[in-house]
């Protein structure tokens, strides 16, 4: 016979069995074996994660061991000792009346008492795990037989999404490269973009991948939608409703005022007003808005929403001159570069770079949820309007971040967003991997639209919860183990695989592991000896002078009143958006005071009123103040210009104050000037 010859040792055939079957529910049976004499010989084969057979007339059904036990509740040596085994059905071995053999997860004939459960053959072995399709790719070994390649099919794992979850440390990165290396060989047509929070993919991919950082991103803040742009403005806390009413009216006509649309209401048209809205991706100059926003507040009506216009005025101002928002607001970003973009960060054409890593640990915090929600969003739509021209897969690494189970945490758009590529995206070739470490955490609808999961090590018992019920009822025993299995094991089930299958990944060549930035030693890297502690300083403050925001913030917020631009102003050509900002700042305290002398002074912090560092007089020099106070002298001229004038004594005649003190000027100077020095 075909099995006889196919038996991996010498082992006569009576020797096979390793026990018989005492009990059977359907789903579970229950097997007693006995170990002669205490040898360990036979019960070294009974492992629990291990496949067996129980023979049924010609057919062999297929029993996973998963938990095992003594009679006794003891070993005694040189004497028998019967055990028993329990295993899960997963099917049937079937052999037709031709002789040919085909696995099936469904069982005809189930196990009778006493019948004969042996090990697996290798034959069997195989065709348990065979997906019966021609285009599959070999991703590791089977960890009960490493002879054997454990295969997936990748259009199936690709077509509903894959997830992988585990641990921290135990390979989940490492198993993203081979997969997405397995993908491209697989699909040279599919785009890839990585959403990279620990800036760890980079080195992963070399020459097939472009990498996006806080110095090459350009995500102009135009390309966002209203509810994202406010994520920006508000910095991560929920937005003022009245605030957002007023971006939602003044946005659009913002983007009209950039295409050059008639300013005029009676003019405009039914049709254009509906063609712009908000979160149309459309270019607008902020320059623009803050005018509008400018204009409404210096209208007679509407004072109840004037400190609404205010408060949103100063929110703008703090964003576009916050260095970290650099990459939405940079002078580049007012032109329409919507293919560049696109063309860029979704690699289409791609010119033989297939991946994207963009990198999002530069980001600031309260940004990261708008920017990952700015690149699902487009990525769903350029499938959808493609017509699944494109075939793109959306990797998301710590996706409990964005997709929380709590719908109370995360950001909305974002969910909406990763949730409508899960659920729409197989439609228009758009696919999804989720990579997470906490599945407890994640959101269960993303989850359970994720159709192959590779379940590696988890310690968490809700996590393993998660996933036991994202198994199926007829191998949730499988998971029984996944608390102990080594790095770089997983156990792997849904549609790319035939049934849950347990197997080790591949190595992965070392210039294409993962590495986060940081993380060990180079050759030629800095030490902490000859390290540049000022570049690295300079780095977190992410500014190249000095950082006057929040003295620019209270001049904004004191000034609290809305000036016409002086003529000449409205038309005047500008470099880029900063220098227009900047008309609209210097126009208001030269219109309110055309004569007021300059301020010849060189700018220094301690000329802020109440700075720490004011000027103080010396004793010497108050003792002086009080003889001339005495003596009934005039006041001299300050020898300092930086020096307050003392006050008049008692009964003398106060001076009328002269115009343009120190802080007044300040307040009439051209913040312009206060910033570029």
């Amino acid at each position: 016979m075909a099995g006889e010859q196919d038996r991996r040792d010498g082992m006569a055939a009576g020797n096979r069995l390793l026990g018989r079957v005492v009990a059977c529910n359907g789903s579970h049976a229950t097997i007693s074996a006995m170990a002669e004499a205490g040898e360990t010989a036979l019960t070294e084969l009974w492992v629990v994660g291990r496949l067996i057979s129980i023979s049924v007339g010609r057919n062999r059904i297929v029993a996973l061991v998963y938990s095992m036990s003594t009679d006794q509740q003891n070993w005694t040596e040189h004497h028998d000792t019967i055990f028993r085994v329990e295993v899960e059905l997963l099917g049937e071995i079937r052999v037709s009346a031709d002789g040919r053999e085909e696995f099936s997860a469904g069982i005809t004939d189930y196990p009778y008492l006493g019948a004969i459960a042996h090990r697996i053959r290798a034959s069997d072995l195989a065709m348990v795990y065979d997906t019966g399709k021609k285009d599959v790719c070999v991703i590791g070994k089977l960890t009960q037989d490493e002879s054997l390649d454990a295969t997936i099919h990748v259009p199936s794992m690709l077509e509903k999404h894959f997830a992988i979850v585990g641990t921290t440390g135990v390979g989940k990165s490492t198993s993203v490269t081979l997969l997405l290396h397995k993908a491209i060989q697989a699909d040279p047509s599919l785009r890839v973009l990585i959403l990279d929070p620990h800036n760890e993919f980079a080195s992963a991919f070399g020459d097939l991948a472009v990498v996006i950082d806080t110095d090459t991103l350009e995500l102009p803040f135009w390309l966002f939608r209203l509810d994202e742009f406010a994520e920006v403005v508000f910095r991560g806390r929920p937005p003022v409703v009245e605030e957002m009413d007023i971006l939602r009216d003044l946005v659009p006509e913002a983007k009209r005022a950039f295409r050059g649309s008639p300013e005029s209401g009676l003019v405009r048209r039914t049709s254009e007003k509906s063609s712009v809205t908000a979160d149309t991706p459309v270019p607008f100059r902020i320059a623009d808005l803050l005018a509008l926003i400018d204009e409404r507040i210096g209208r007679l009506e509407g004072r109840a929403e004037k400190p609404h216009l205010r408060s949103l005025k100063v929110r703008i101002m703090a964003a576009i001159n916050d260095p970290r928002y650099h990459f939405m607001f940079s002078s580049n970003t007012i032109t329409d570069t919507i293919l560049d973009t696109i063309a860029r960060i979704f690699r289409i054409p791609g010119e033989g770079k297939p991946v994207t890593t963009f990198q999002l640990a530069g980001i600031p915090s309260e940004v990261v949820n708008s920017v990952a929600s700015v690149l699902c969003r487009m990525a769903f739509e350029i499938g959808l309007w493609s017509n699944g021209g494109v075939h793109m897969l959306v990797v998301c690494e710590e996706a409990h971040r964005y997709v929380p189970a709590d719908p109370n945490l995360g950001f909305t758009p974002t969910r909406q967003a990763i949730a409508r590529i899960a659920k729409e995206g197989r439609k228009y070739g758009v696919s999804l991997g989720i990579i997470t470490q906490r599945p407890g955490e994640l959101d269960p609808t993303i989850l359970s639209q994720c159709s192959t999961i590779f379940a590696m090590r988890l310690a968490n018992d809700h996590d393993q919860e998660i996933i036991r019920s994202a198994i199926p009822n007829s191998s949730s025993s499988t998971t029984s183990f996944i608390s102990s299995i080594g790095n770089g094991e997983a156990i792997a089930f849904g549609e790319a695989v035939a049934v849950p299958m347990r197997m080790r990944f591949s190595r992965v060549e070392t210039n294409r592991l993962p590495k986060a930035n940081g993380t060990g030693l180079k050759a030629g890297d800095d030490t902490p000896q000859s390290v540049d502690l000022r570049s690295i300083v300079a780095r977190m403050r992410a500014v190249s002078g000095p950082d006057i925001s929040s003295f620019q913030n209270s001049y904004l917020s004191a000034q609290g009143r809305n000036d016409p631009l002086p003529t000449g102003y409205e038309d005047a050509p500008y470099e880029d958006e900063e220098d227009y900002i900047e008309a609209l700042q210097s126009a208001a305290p030269a219109a309110r005071a055309p004569s007021a002398p300059p301020v010849h002074e060189p700018y220094r912090p301690d000329m802020l009123p109440g700075a720490a560092g004011a000027y103080e007089p010396s004793p010497r020099e108050r003792f002086e103040a009080v003889r001339r106070e005495l003596a009934s002298e005039p006041p001299r001229p300050a020898a300092d210009p930086y020096r307050q004038t003392p006050r008049p004594a008692f009964g003398e005649q106060q001076e009328p104050r002269r115009e343009g003190s120190i802080r007044e000027q300040l307040l009439k100077k051209p913040l312009s000037s206060l910033i570029r020095r």
